[in-house]
């Protein structure tokens, strides 16, 4: 997963876009592009896996029959300024964890490696990745990608989901959706998500609090 911008190397030389895919093609390991700079991507857990695995599963079998499209992590999206100039640093690639496309599609180049008008997008957050998500990551999505109107972050860690979507007048809105009773109504696709099926055999640490300090409390005399 790409890092925030802050902890960009200065002194290490940029790629143009066209060097960048060019890299990519040829790379046994994915890597994300942010403004000429280049981060491999970490390897994901068995947590991560099955959460995916679950999203995709929902999505495909409510968006049958229907002209929606749902591509895994393997497809990148181009979020930057239209045309792209020859030689042109500026803009990112990511790897999204899971992207539909509704309607045609729209590609950065002749090879259709690169989309660029994802309809919904969704992450799985993680430690190393939580705070680009919900920052760099989603302004650099809204702002350049206008077909965008849905945007899922999936915590590993807990039951937990946050919903932003983009309503009619334009505005970005965020639903915080707790606890495996809760279900995701993404309204601009009709499909629901409950979070009983999407943490479907997912095991979740133990509360931080749950240290042995409440144990240890109860051994004191009254």
């Amino acid at each position: 997963m790409a890092l925030p911008e802050s902890e960009l190397q200065k002194s290490v030389p940029r790629l143009t876009i066209e060097e960048y895919l060019d890299f990519e093609g040829k790379a046994e390991e994915r890597h994300e592009y942010i403004n000429g700079f280049i981060y491999a991507m970490a390897g994901e857990s068995p947590e991560h896996g099955l959460i995916c695995t679950n999203l995709v599963t929902l999505f495909v079998t409510q968006l049958k029959g229907r002209p929606c499209e749902t591509y895994t992590k393997d497809t990148k999206v181009r979020s930057g300024p239209q045309p792209v100039a020859k030689g042109s640093k500026k803009g990112s690639f990511s790897y999204p964890d899971l992207v539909i496309v509704c309607g045609e599609k729209q590609f950065h180049d002749d090879h259709r490696h690169v989309l660029i008008n994802p309809t919904l997008i969704v992450e799985v957050l993680s430690d190393s990745t939580e705070q680009f998500d919900w920052g760099a990551k989603f302004l650099r999505l809204r702002n350049w990608n206008p077909s965008l109107t849905d945007y899922l972050l999936v915590w590993q860690k807990e039951p937990v989901v946050d919903y932003f979507f983009k309503g009619s007048d334009g505005i970005w809105r965020l639903i915080t959706l707790e606890g495996l009773a809760q279900t995701v109504e993404i309204a601009s696709l009709g499909c629901r998500l409950p979070l009983v099926e999407i943490f479907d055999r997912v095991t979740f640490p133990p509360p931080d609090n749950e240290t042995g300090e409440d144990s240890a409390a109860d051994d004191q005399p009254t």
